[in-house]
């Protein structure tokens, strides 16, 4: 059987060659580019990111990045973000307080998170959604976050109108927040699957299951 072909976004985030390895590791063939061609024919399209909000978001328009990932969705393929690249799929991202627009594929705001300790950095226990793909089988796993800031409130997945809502994922670090979302072809995780050992490389298999 074909391994799965998965673009990782080239846009100057840091830290890709280990999703590069992760994924690879998982099983699919990976190409890191930002190449339009190459990321619309891909399986799936990872989106990673690390840093600031509006550095990646910076980052992202340099490579028209915001078109790329519409362009996927809009015919149901598949993408996953990674940390902040997972923050910039909301609405918006506040930093320093300075609000800045997000990608805008979810209602929600990327805020400060209330802890006595950030950055929320190490291992971590996450609550799936009994109808979850990504965390089958690793609903007792714990995952790797490095962030200050995260989605405190997500109101899409109570009330979705007609839809189906998203599935998400919670963690807990002072206050409750979104750890990862499953939404159709669109997929996400704040904590980094990549540095997260064998239950990494299971969730981002469990990704490549359905593409």
């Amino acid at each position: 059987m074909r391994s799965p072909s998965v673009t990782v976004l080239d846009y100057g985030s840091g830290n890709v060659h280990s999703a590069v390895k992760a994924l690879e590791r998982a099983g699919a063939q990976v190409t890191l580019t930002a190449d339009r061609r190459t990321v619309l024919d891909a399986d799936g399209l990872l989106v990673p990111g690390v840093g600031a909000f509006g550095t990646v978001m910076a980052g992202l328009h340099g490579v028209r990045g915001a078109e790329l990932i519409d362009r996927r969705l809009a015919g149901g393929r598949a993408v996953l973000g990674i940390c902040v690249g997972l923050q910039v799929l909301f609405e918006h991202g506040v930093e320093s307080g300075d609000e800045m627009a997000g990608l805008g594929e979810w209602p929600g705001t990327v805020e400060r998170l209330r802890a006595e300790v950030l950055p929320h950095m190490g291992w971590n226990t996450v609550e799936p959604p009994a109808d979850s793909v990504l965390f089958d089988g690793l609903a007792d796993e714990r995952f790797y976050f490095v962030h200050s800031y995260g989605v405190r409130d997500f109101p899409l997945a109570t009330d979705s109108g007609p839809f189906r809502p998203p599935s998400v994922t919670w963690a807990t670090h002072g206050e409750p927040f979104v750890a990862a979302v499953e939404n159709g072809p669109l997929s996400a995780t704040q904590f980094h699957p990549e540095k997260s050992g064998e239950a990494g490389v299971a969730l981002l298999r469990n990704w490549l299951d359905t593409l």
